[in-house]
This record gives C-alpha cells, sequence and structure tokens, in this order.
C-alpha cells in the first residue's frame, strides 16, 4: 500500500507515462538517475532505451518488488536510500562516467539526466541539491505539484524566491499538465511536468552567497516595498538604498516579484561593497 507519509502516489496513467519519455527524450548513449520509481513502471520505460538508470527508491517495503522485477536487468540498478542523504557526487562519478574516447573534449566527463516523479513536500529540496552539487545532471524532467510548477517557470511580475532560485541557476519549462486522476491514490491536487536544465557555466560560491543574500533581503516583507526591505536589510539610510536602486534601473516602489533575475544581479553588486563593511 502507498504510504501517506512519504507523499506516495503512484502513476499508473500510460498515456503519460507515454508523454513523460518523449519529453525526456532518452537515448541509449543516456545515464539515467531516477528518483522514487515506486513500482517501478517508468523505470521499465527508461531501462528500455537508456544506456543505465540508477533508481533510489527510500522505502524498503517496494526495494523487494523492485529487485525481483528488474533481476537479471544489467541496465537497472536499485538502491535502497533516502536522496536528500545519499553522498550524489559521490553517486554521480562513480555511477555516471563517460570515458574520455566518448566525449568531444576527449576528457572523462559525468553526465546523466534525472528523471522523476517526486514526493512534492521535498520539491525545493531535491531541486535546489541538484542544482548545487559537484556533478549535475544535464536536464531534470520532473513531475511536482502544478502549482509549484508554475511558481518556478513564473517571469517577473510573479516571481517567488523558488523562481529566482532555479533561473539563477537553470532554464526552466513547464512541459504539461497531468491530472489527479493519473494516480494511485489520487492525490488532492493536479501535478504537470517541468524540465530545468542547469546553465552551462558554474557559480562561484561568493558569488552565489552575494546573490541570495540580496534575494533574501528583498523577499523579506511581501508587504513592504523593494527599498524598505533593502533599507532595513542593510541597515541603510533610505536615500542610500534608493540611489543603488536607481543604479540598477530600478523605482524605490518596486516590490521583489517583479525583479528578474538580471535585476538582482546588479542588486547583488550594488550591495555588495555595503555588506563587506
Amino acid at each position: 500500500m502507498p504510504k501517506k507519509h512519504l507523499g506516495q502516489n503512484f502513476l499508473r496513467d500510460e498515456s503519460v507515462l507515454r508523454k513523460i519519455m518523449e519529453s525526456a527524450d532518452i537515448s541509449d548513449s543516456d545515464f539515467v538517475l531516477e528518483i522514487g520509481p515506486g513500482e517501478g513502471v517508468l523505470t521499465e520505460k527508461l531501462a528500455a532505451c537508456a544506456k543505465k538508470v540508477v533508481s533510489i527508491e527510500i522505502d524498503g517495503d517496494l526495494i523487494a518488488n523492485l529487485e525481483k522485477k528488474f533481476k537479471g536487468n544489467r541496465l537497472v540498478k536499485i538502491i535502497n536510500d533516502d536522496i536528500l542523504e545519499i553522498n550524489l557526487p559521490e553517486l554521480a562519478s562513480g555511477e555516471f562516467t563517460v570515458p574520455a574516447s566518448e566525449t568531444e573534449t576527449g576528457d572523462i566527463a559525468t553526465r546523466y539526466k534525472l528523471i522523476a516523479n517526486i514526493p512534492y513536500y521535498i520539491t525545493s529540496p531535491i531541486i535546489r541539491l541538484f542544482l548545487e552539487t559537484k556533478f549535475p545532471p544535464e536536464e531534470m524532467v520532473l513531475m511536482v505539484q502544478k502549482e509549484v510548477a508554475q511558481r518556478i517557470v513564473a517571469k517577473p511580475g510573479s516571481m517567488s524566491i523558488l523562481a529566482v532560485s532555479v533561473q539563477y541557476y537553470a532554464d526552466a519549462e513547464l512541459l504539461f499538465d497531468v491530472d489527479a486522476e493519473s494516480f494511485y491514490p489520487v492525490p488532492e491536487v493536479d501535478s504537470a511536468l517541468i524540465r530545468i536544465k542547469p546553465k552551462a557555466e558554474r557559480k562561484e560560491k561568493t558569488e552565489m552567497k552575494k546573490f541570495f543574500r540580496i534575494v533574501k533581503a528583498g523577499f523579506s516583507s511581501k508587504r513592504k516595498t523593494l527599498s524598505n526591505n533593502l533599507s532595513s536589510s542593510f541597515c541603510l539610510d533610505k536615500k542610500e538604498t534608493d540611489e543603488k536602486l536607481a543604479a540598477a534601473g530600478l523605482s524605490p516602489i518596486q516590490r521583489a516579484q517583479e525583479l528578474s533575475i538580471e535585476d538582482w544581479k546588479k542588486l547583488a553588486e550594488l550591495f555588495h561593497e555595503h555588506d563587506k563593511h
């Protein structure tokens, strides 16, 4: 039986499974990491196309059935573990290493795709884990709560910390909606499939720290303007804060949800000099 405390809702709609596979575009050269295989229906389809599939399942009660289902299938590896506790860089470098002879640069690489129907209550921690890890996936194709998917792909005017956090690291798009009836047991909300593609350039730790310091300050109070939030967070005079906002091409009466990623980057640089003192 599905376990409510683990957020288990098993996908059983064949048409949705086909659309996931079409969206993931898996080839026989792809390494795939799957989170929460559940009954293994998607795992089976992935294994029929991919070079290798590693599936991480936290529920020990499901492991026996999964191991039985894929016994003798050398393309599938089932691991009983918590994705938020596992050593992800070690796993990725150990399971998804591409030999130098198969890369364009002639160097050994770690390359994989993440495919997952993730428990909705840990959506944000999982996405953050894979965006910030040493070896991020080439792309993530994730089934998430529809409302969360809409927040992730939001544009300036409707941005949230979640949207800013994801779009800072990656490009995100909503692929299609999935009706609640496609799952067993039927959840209380509809779902959506999203694609998240990490950007090629890796962020420096100091740059990330500056960026998220300003973002958290800007979103610190939803009811206040950007100017008020930044003034109080950085202990700055209102006039000085407004001057910095003007230098970034922003109005003091704007609110955090209206800003683009580039706006936040400009502010991070402008406020960084003050923040060092």
